[in-house]
């Protein structure tokens, strides 16, 4: 928890404007028509990078690394599937409509669950708020949270850090999301 203020307490605060306020609305929106198929193995690619980059993360979560997570992003169409297993990570996305079994379920607005990923965010004091809720297995999604929470670096630091063109657009909408307001940064 210390750990988790401090970084919190360091952290700029998040870009406002057009990319923080719009970008995750906009997606949403363009992608609700569309059909998920594209962007799963994207999402695959990601989480086996974390999977790669992290093996700590997966360690940290015991006995519910088994377990089955959806996240769920308020501004988006759809939500996510996390299967943490570490040899065989899934991450995928799904129709609201669709039936997803889960163990727990993490919601909330993108600039909070970003913020959480980033280390930027005092995720107690967001879940205290209700900016993020969970539901389900507590244990499992408070287990999560912590293991995020004692992370080295970033989440967000990690995956804009990933090689290859197919992760272009998401290395450059990470790096915009993740800037100071203008005249408030270091």
């Amino acid at each position: 928890m210390l750990q988790e203020t401090r970084r919190a307490a360091d952290a700029p605060p998040r870009q406002s404007g057009f990319v923080a306020d719009h970008l995750p609305r906009i997606f949403g929106l363009l992608t609700a028509p569309l059909p998920l198929f594209p962007i799963q193995p994207i999402l695959r690619g990601i989480v086996r990078q974390v999977a790669r980059r992290r093996p700590e993360l997966f360690e940290r979560l015991g006995p519910h690394i088994h377990s089955t997570y959806v996240i769920d992003v308020a501004e988006l169409s759809f939500v996510l599937r996390l299967r943490p297993h570490p040899d065989t990570p899934e991450l995928s996305a799904h129709r609201r409509s669709e039936k997803i079994e889960s163990d727990a379920s993490i919601s909330g607005p993108f600039s909070a669950l970003f913020d959480v990923m980033d280390g930027a965010a005092d995720s107690d004091a967001l879940f205290f708020s209700r900016d993020i809720r969970i539901s389900g297995n507590t244990e499992a999604a408070v287990c999560l949270r912590s293991a995020l929470d004692d992370l080295e670096g970033s989440i967000i630091g990690d995956l804009i850090e990933m090689p290859g063109p197919l992760y272009a657009p998401l290395r450059f909408a990470l790096v915009r999301l993740r800037q100071p307001v203008q005249g408030m940064g270091r």
